[in-house]
């Protein structure tokens, strides 16, 4: 009986087992299904409760606008993001305090006029950064709100780089003399993908610009104002659409995918291309002298005709030895005579072109006193520090019995050799040196060439870079995979310091074409144009050029690599890309990118294809070399929703 008793509890055990099992499956489920320690995040951004006056309300005459919430806020760079049109010449009062947006308008409000406040993201709740996106709010002077909206990109002429930030205004007056002579109508401002929204606008028919204003006034008043324009008729108009949004459980899985009725307004494809005018006004910006032995002179513009100096404390006939930029617009004047080199003041008359108060170049007299930063003192005191070095070595010399010089030796100059050891056959080597030439003796450069196991003599041309006294090119006959050397005599260059070159030999080889590339591009003949079409590497920098008027771009000696292709309409065929001027009515060179990346490999044609107007302009340049790139979109983060599913339950989201 006692066995019998002993199976009849453990029975009983066993039958208690499996109730107390699906109690405490079912307890860990339900803890499972309720929320996790902390409690979930607030993910709904702040909900607007009441404006006054009411949004999109008629007939208003207040300046002042209040924007109430259901919880605290916060404004995001106000003054950037937020743009409010018409557009405001005094700058309107906006604050976020608390639950509420206040904005004071400073500006008269003009009669029968509809005003609209677009917040983008700006507004967002004050604890957990969720943004209220792309608010307007709108009132109406008159009896009516206005609604339409146009919509568009601003780029760069030159890159195609979006512009950020820039202003985007519609005028009803359509004369070109508006753009200067009026404040924009209605404005929008770009986004950090060159984007904009014009809203609130009136039917009827305009005319659009884009201007960086400098000045806060709202029309083109100064020459350095970015500028974009075009000459098409703007006419907003609107249909009904549909478009699909998707809704996501979470960031990995999709929960359907829903089409939404909307107002498609338009046009929202519009593009222009924003350029800056050259600076034609000139001036004098400044004069330095770094060093001693030269000084700088520093214009807004160049000239074709040179400055004249007359020397108030020195006598400045061949005096100098003079180089000028490219476009003329800075000089550099090097001091050929030791004396005054040693003056560190320079007393000079400067007579120059430059630009009057109505905008007419007339000849006009600048007294200047040129100061050297390194006096003779600083280099009295270096010079001394030089001798003292090389007399502690010349007396231990001595004390050793070793050969020593009796005379400290000359500087030498040190010219700086641009020859790597291997080279690429469309490639010079170059030669630079520090302080212009007085002489280069070509008949002291020799260039041989190996054939077989025999070093001959090979052909080359030793020239002066045009527009400077200081770099020399070597131009040879280079045969891919051919070994040469390049080798130079004692005192084949002096500079005008009577400074003389050492004797120089480097060996280098010409790379075979096996190592590279060859990209061929069939753009289309477009008739009577010359087109220039450059190949890029991946800081969107030009590594070869070329132009063309057969429609097909080569390109040989390609490394291996990946590269981008853009080119530009030479409109002028001057072989460089030129700006727009808005008072001769001239755009800017129309600049077109290669859509996708170019991958060469060694020993590889490439032949390719390009259709230059048929990708839209704004999506032409590759997403790899666009510098500007776009601001990470302020949404809401779903934390919730990763935690749920991190935790394996279910998160349903508050309406």
């Amino acid at each position: 009986m006692v066995k019998d008793t002993k199976k009849t509890k453990n029975g009983v055990k066993a039958m208690w087992a499996l109730p107390l099992c699906l109690i405490t499956a079912l307890l860990f489920s339900c803890a499972k299904m309720g929320q996790p320690d902390g409690g979930w995040y607030d993910e709904t951004p702040p909900r607007i409760i009441r404006t006054s006056p009411t949004d999109k309300s008629t007939g208003i005459n207040s300046h002042k606008i209040n924007i109430y919430f259901d919880e605290f806020i916060k404004l995001d760079n106000p003054q950037e993001k937020i743009v409010i049109c018409p557009p405001q010449l005094e700058t309107p009062e906006i604050k976020g305090a608390g639950k509420q947006i206040k904005i004071e308008l400073k500006d008269s409000l003009r009669p029968n006029t509809t005003y609209t406040i677009d917040f983008s993201d700006a507004i967002s709740d004050n604890n957990e950064g969720n943004p209220m996106s792309n608010y307007t709010y709108s009132f109406s002077t008159g009896g009516e709100i206005d609604t339409l909206e146009v919509s568009g990109h601003v780029l760069e002429a030159e890159n195609l780089e979006p512009i950020k930030g820039i202003l985007v205004g519609l005028y009803s007056n359509l004369s070109d003399s508006a753009f200067r002579t009026e404040p924009m109508l209605r404005v929008g401002r770009t986004d950090s993908r060159g984007h904009f929204v014009i809203r609130g606008i009136a039917p009827g028919e305009y005319r659009i610009y884009a201007l960086q204003d400098a000045d806060a006034d709202f029309r083109l008043t100064q020459k350095s104002e970015k500028l974009a324009f075009n000459h098409d008729i703007v006419t907003p108009w609107s249909k009904p659409d549909v478009r699909q949004d998707t809704l996501w459980l979470d960031s990995l899985r999709i929960k359907d995918i829903a089409r939404i009725d909307y107002t498609h307004f338009m046009p929202d494809n519009i593009v222009l291309r924003a350029f800056t005018e050259i600076q034609t006004d000139r001036y004098l910006i400044k004069t330095e002298r770094k060093e001693a032995d030269h000084f700088s002179v520093f214009f807004s513009n160049g000239s074709d005709q040179l400055p004249r100096l007359r020397g108030l404390n020195f006598d400045e006939r061949n005096a100098f030895v003079t180089e000028s930029s490219r476009n003329k617009d800075s000089l550099t004047y090097w001091i050929k005579d030791s004396l005054l080199i040693n003056q560190d003041t320079l007393n000079v008359e400067m007579q120059y072109m430059a630009t009057d108060t109505l905008g007419v170049l007339r000849l006009q007299t600048d007294t200047l006193e040129i100061l050297s930063r390194d006096t003779h003192e600083k280099r009295m005191k270096r010079q001394q520090k030089i001798y003292d070095e090389w007399k502690k070595k010349q007396d231990k010399a001595k004390k050793r019995g070793e050969p020593f010089l009796t005379e400290m030796p000359a500087e030498a100059l040190k010219p700086t050799y641009n020859i790597s050891s291997m080279l690429d056959p469309d490639r010079n080597p170059s030669i630079e040196f520090d302080k212009p030439l007085l002489l280069a003796d070509t008949g002291m450069v020799h260039l041989y060439s190996k054939i077989d196991t025999v070093w001959y003599r090979a052909p080359l041309v030793v020239k002066r870079r045009e527009g400077t006294q200081r770099i020399i090119d070597i131009l040879g006959e280079w045969r891919p995979g051919t070994e040469y050397s390049l080798e130079i005599d004692s005192a084949a260059f002096t500079d005008i310091y009577n400074r003389v070159s050492a004797p120089f030999k480097q060996g280098f080889k010409v790379r075979s074409n096996d190592e590279y590339s060859t990209v061929i591009m069939n753009i289309g003949k477009m008739e009577d144009t010359t087109l220039v079409v450059q190949l890029l590497d991946g800081s969107d920098n030009v590594v070869k050029q070329v132009s063309t008027n057969s429609g097909t771009a080569e390109f040989f000696y390609v490394k291996p690599g990946t590269y981008y292709m853009r080119m530009f309409v030479d409109t002028n065929r001057n072989g460089i890309w030129d700006t727009g001027n808005y008072s001769e009515n001239r755009q800017a060179e129309t600049v077109f990118y290669y859509p996708e990346k170019i991958n060469c490999k060694a020993k590889w044609d490439l032949p390719l294809s390009w259709q230059p107007t048929a990708t839209p302009t704004e999506k032409q340049k590759p997403a790899e070399i666009v510098k500007q790139k776009p601001d990470k979109d302020r949404k809401i983060k779903n934390r919730n929703m990763e935690r749920a599913r991190k935790m394996g339950i279910e998160y349903i989201p508050k309406i």
